[in-house]
């Protein structure tokens, strides 16, 4: 049995504070009675245990029933319609929002503009991982809750690859190694040989942005510094861009796969699965997708076998937030909700059936979610040691200029344009 038996049956909640009108409240549990609203992204976890959460909470809280209204798949999307919705005070074909479920580099945003509403300063955050909170807090203050967290992981061939590389040098000389074996073509199964070291998401789109992050953070340098300033011209950011630019070189061996700058997820892990790649940066979804993780091994004889790792430096955290929307009529509902959501059992039930990684460390010490992911002591370190991604008011601006400086950058062997640092620092600022 796992350590987080029983589930809450109900949520004790204070009001949130502030100058909002405060609309009257249902007399059994201090909360305004009516629908309450998630606007979110689309459920790309097992089982639609978002929803389940949701019912179970219906289910408790009749006078407040909530329900989940799915957006656009695509980040860029995702943020256009969540932005709108926002500025027309929420409206929209499901009515007023009162909880957005925002990728955690938009809570500058949104927290800057007025879109979401400030949690009291007496929120009660015990439990919750170091990292993921962060990515709550902007200017001093709590604008919501971790839903779910991510870390990149390393994925490898276990039957070509027993020890994985700390290092992006100790990845290039196993990827030599592996790549001057000879070639053999199985009747069934992955080649033995692949045909490229290493892929990643270098499609233009936020995966570019994630891996050229990790690939400077990998060689110790950095893109923008805790002062807000650009430092991206520093001699180890130039060597992190310039390892992806050598490595993408058609040469062999060949250590990224020249294909992977149209890559998403998807395609990465499709590569990955047909043997094409030794080693894979991806998230913990592709592990459901592949399967498995040895030393158990693969169930199917067609199947890879594969290992997971830390990346060969630190990850980018991802994950989503749930905040209050500054327009919603039913605050204090939506914040018990909220904390409904993100509680100790919601957590492990949601990375236990589901496979979001959780933002409660003691889920990871569950025994029954540790025999289903083998890789969650992996998958804990990696969100230890992960890194922020640049905080701004204005992510998706710095986001697209970086992305155009990376490739920029990338077709050059790695240099990077002359005038990269003012357009970045331009970008962190909202300009063009």
């Amino acid at each position: 049995m796992g350590v987080l038996t029983g589930f809450v049956a109900g949520v004790v909640v204070t009001a949130l504070a502030g100058v909002y009108v405060v609309p009257r409240l249902d007399r059994d549990g201090g909360l305004e009675r009516g629908d309450l609203v998630i606007l979110s992204g689309r459920d790309d976890g097992q089982g639609n245990q978002r929803r389940a959460l949701v019912d179970q909470w219906n289910a408790l809280h009749p006078d407040n029933p909530a329900r989940i209204e799915e957006i656009a798949a695509d980040a860029d999307a995702q943020h256009s319609e969540m932005v709108a919705r926002a500025q027309s005070g929420g409206a929209g074909q499901g009515g007023g929002v009162d909880i957005f479920n925002l990728d955690v580099t938009w809570t500058a945003e949104f927290a800057s503009s007025g879109y979401i509403r400030a949690l009291p300063g007496d929120q009660d955050v015990a439990g919750f991982l170091t990292a993921p909170l962060a990515t709550c807090r902007y200017k001093g203050k709590l604008w919501g809750l971790p839903f779910n967290t991510d870390a990149g992981l390393l994925y490898y061939r276990s039957d070509l690859v027993t020890t994985a590389p700390a290092n992006w040098s100790q990845l290039v000389n196993t990827v030599q190694d592996v790549l001057a074996r000879p070639a053999t073509a199985p009747a069934t199964g992955p080649a033995t040989v692949p045909a490229a070291g290493w892929a990643g998401q270098l499609r233009d789109y936020e995966g570019l942005a994630v891996n050229a992050l990790e690939a400077i953070w990998a060689a110790g340098g950095e893109v923008v510094d805790g002062h807000g300033e650009v430092v991206i011209d520093s001699p180890e950011a130039q060597t992190g861009l310039t390892r992806l630019a050598t490595g993408l070189r058609p040469r062999a061996p060949q250590v990224v796969l020249p294909d992977s700058v149209r890559f998403d997820e998807s395609a990465t892990t499709q590569a990955f699965a047909a043997g094409r790649l030794v080693f894979m940066r991806n998230w913990p979804v592709a592990h459901r997708a592949l399967g498995p993780v040895d030393p158990a091994g693969a169930d199917a004889a067609d199947a890879v076998r594969f290992g997971v790792a830390n990346l060969p430096g630190p990850s980018a955290l991802g994950g989503q937030n749930l905040a209050v929307a500054g327009q919603s009529k039913r605050p204090a509902a939506a914040r018990a909700l909220i904390e409904f959501l993100t509680g100790e059992r919601s957590q492990q039930l949601l990375f236990e059936r589901g496979g979001f990684a959780a933002t409660r460390e003691i889920v990871y010490r569950d025994a029954a979610v540790v025999k289903l992911y083998r890789y969650a002591p992996t998958l804990l370190d990696a969100i230890r040691s992960a890194h922020s991604r640049p905080v701004t008011a204005h992510y998706a601006q710095f986001s697209e200029t970086f992305r155009q400086v990376v490739r920029e950058a990338l077709a050059d062997g790695g240099r990077l344009p002359a005038d990269a640092k003012p357009r970045l620092q331009r970008a962190l600022q909202g300009y063009k």
